[in-house]
């Protein structure tokens, strides 16, 4: 029985998924002034630190906003991913193993991405469209970078981040999973430090569906089973493609 299988973990399930529902709750009640006056109240403060006076950090948030930045982060993320793969003490098929869980990974991301665009009807601009006379890092700088999202809700960025974080911590332990979710925080700063996004994009917008939808992944065993299968078609291809002896 489903309830008796070892990936099985209703408690957190549902735990996770009330977190997600009180968040919602909390967004769409009269305490979404709460939330508006956070997110003014944080849009302001660093937009106020975008200016000629301070280009050192001019430049680290409009670097930072740069699609090259992004390739810095893919990379960071395969370096963590790499690092769980050479922690797993199960040394036989390893990489292969580790494989199924990676493409796991980005069928849940494709799969949640594509529910996310159907389901979420709700959008509004970023910050820096919202109010005028804002200080902008495009305006402040001669190469490309991002300060303006004509749709910035929910932050698509930061729920990628969170199934990243989230299989790290599913797959790889507490430690692993940890240091994803830092690289939730470090990652999606730029672009509310640049004003492309509003800090409820990211925690509320993001986290929302993240508590929602992939616990239903994570804590079932829809995700080990997934990943266990591509092993084993990883595994046999791997034999029909190793010259016989």
């Amino acid at each position: 029985m489903l309830s008796k299988h070892p990936d099985f973990a209703p408690a957190r399930l549902l735990f996770y998924n009330l977190l997600g529902i009180a968040l919602i709750l909390g967004w769409w009640s009269p305490n979404l002034l709460i939330w508006e006056a956070m997110d003014d109240a944080i849009f302001f403060t660093t937009n106020a630190w975008l200016h000629e006076g301070n280009m050192a950090w001019v430049h680290l948030v409009a670097l930072s906003n740069n699609r090259a930045f992004d390739g810095i982060s893919l990379l960071a993320l395969a370096a963590v991913f790499l690092w769980a793969m050479r922690r797993d003490p199960r040394a036989e098929h390893r990489w292969l193993r580790w494989g199924g869980i990676g493409l796991t990974l980005l069928l849940t991301a494709g799969i949640i991405n594509r529910i996310e665009a159907y389901v979420v009807t709700y959008g509004h601009a970023s910050p820096t469209l919202v109010y005028d006379n804002t200080n902008r890092v495009t305006e402040l700088v001669d190469y490309a970078t991002k300060a303006v999202s004509a749709s910035s809700f929910p932050g698509d960025h930061g729920l990628m981040l969170m199934i990243f974080a989230a299989f790290m911590w599913r797959f790889a332990g507490r430690r692993v999973g940890l240091v994803g979710a830092a690289m939730v925080v470090l990652f999606s700063a730029p672009r509310i430090l640049g004003g492309a996004h509003w800090f409820s994009d990211i925690y509320f917008g993001a986290l929302a569906i993240a508590l929602i939808l992939l616990p239903w992944v994570l804590c079932t065993p829809l995700a080990p089973r997934t990943a266990a299968a591509i092993t084993r078609g990883l595994i046999a291809l791997q034999g029909r493609l190793r010259p016989a002896r």
